[in-house]
């Protein structure tokens, strides 16, 4: 790991030791440097802002769950090891989901998520994404987003598996035929 590497995570180690004592949205950027004995023109040299250390840090988690899905994992798979890793990283996603300020993990999720299906289904075929389907993609980006956050808000009550069926048997039928052999 190189050493900006390094200092990335030790941003996120404080913000995540922060998250178990106070909101994100109430954290700042002086109270991260501060806990990495760090200056605030390092962390600046990283990030725009915490947000931006949230998503890069969710971007991370990402890698290791959805985003393999069609590669290592089906859709199913990947879903369940992405509320795994939410449940591991319990601290960093009931904070990070509770903020709904400009560049908030929410609307970043949304736009992650959305991509990512678009991407999918593009590679399925060109056409396939008509102005229907991208309607019920919009939609139920949203809606799982939405689901997940008030998920991890309550306490994550149902089990990863629990969850991704839910999110599954919500997928319309016509993203589900595009989507089934991810």
């Amino acid at each position: 790991m190189n050493s900006s590497e390094r200092i990335k995570r030790k941003f996120i180690k404080a913000l995540i030791s922060l998250m178990e004592y106070e909101s994100l949205d109430r954290i700042t950027v002086t109270e991260i440097v501060e806990a990495c004995e760090v200056t605030r023109p390092t962390f600046y040299r990283y990030f725009k802002d915490k947000y931006d250390l949230v998503n890069w840090y969710f971007d991370i988690l990402a890698q290791k769950s959805f985003r393999q899905m069609g590669i290592s994992l089906s859709l199913r798979e990947g879903l369940v090891t992405k509320f795994r890793l939410m449940v591991e990283e319990r601290v960093f996603f009931t904070s990070a989901f509770s903020s709904s300020a400009q560049n908030c993990l929410i609307d970043y999720d949304y736009e992650c998520i959305y991509q990512f299906y678009k991407d999918v289904i593009h590679k399925k075929g060109d056409g396939l994404l008509t102005a229907e389907i991208d309607f019920l993609l919009r939609m139920y980006c949203y809606g799982s987003i939405y689901m997940t956050a008030e998920w991890t808000k309550h306490k994550m009550p149902l089990a990863p598996e629990e969850i991704t069926e839910r999110l599954l048997d919500a997928l319309p039928p016509k993203l589900f035929e595009l989507l089934k052999d991810l």
